[in-house]
C-alpha cells in the first residue's frame, strides 16, 4: 500500500497552498523519480497534445522533457480548489540545446485521490521565445 501524500482532500486555503508550493518544489529539482511519486499509479494527463496514463509513462515523459528544457525554472500560483480538485496557473522559463530561451505559460486542472496523489492532470501551455536579458524566474 502506497503512503500518504500530504495534505489530503478535501482542501482548506492552507492546504492547498501548501500542495502548489510543493507541487512546484517537486518539478524545480527535474527528478522525474521524485515528481512522478505525486501522482497515483493510474494517474491521467494531458499535457499540450501529450496524452500520458500511469506513473511510468509520467517517468519517461519528465526524462524527456528535462532533456530537452534546460535551466528549468518554475513558479505555480493557486487559482481556486474546491473539494479534492484545483486550479493552477504557472509559468516557467527554459532554454534549448541552441540557446534560444522560452517562457511557459499555462493552466492545469488537478483531481486527487484519497490517499492525496494526483490522479488526473489537465495542462494547457503556450511557449514564447525571449531573450536571455528578459528572464524573470
Amino acid at each position: 500500500m502506497e503512503t500518504k501524500r500530504y495534505p489530503l482532500p478535501p482542501f482548506t486555503m492552507e492546504t492547498a497552498l501548501q500542495k502548489v508550493q510543493a507541487a512546484e518544489d517537486a518539478w524545480n529539482t527535474k527528478d522525474p523519480e521524485k515528481v512522478s511519486l505525486a501522482y497515483s499509479v493510474d494517474t491521467e494527463w494531458r499535457n499540450r497534445t501529450d496524452f500520458i496514463n500511469g506513473r511510468e509513462e509520467v517517468k519517461a515523459f519528465l526524462t524527456r522533457k528535462w532533456q530537452k528544457e534546460l535551466d528549468y525554472k518554475l513558479k505555480k500560483e493557486l487559482w481556486g480548489f474546491r473539494e479534492n480538485r484545483m486550479a493552477v496557473r504557472f509559468e516557467y522559463e527554459w532554454r534549448d540545446e541552441s540557446g534560444q530561451w522560452f517562457r511557459s505559460y499555462g493552466n492545469e486542472l488537478w483531481e486527487f485521490d484519497d490517499s492525496g496523489h494526483m490522479k488526473k492532470r489537465y495542462a494547457s501551455i503556450n511557449d514564447l521565445p525571449i531573450q536571455e536579458a528578459e528572464r524573470k524566474l
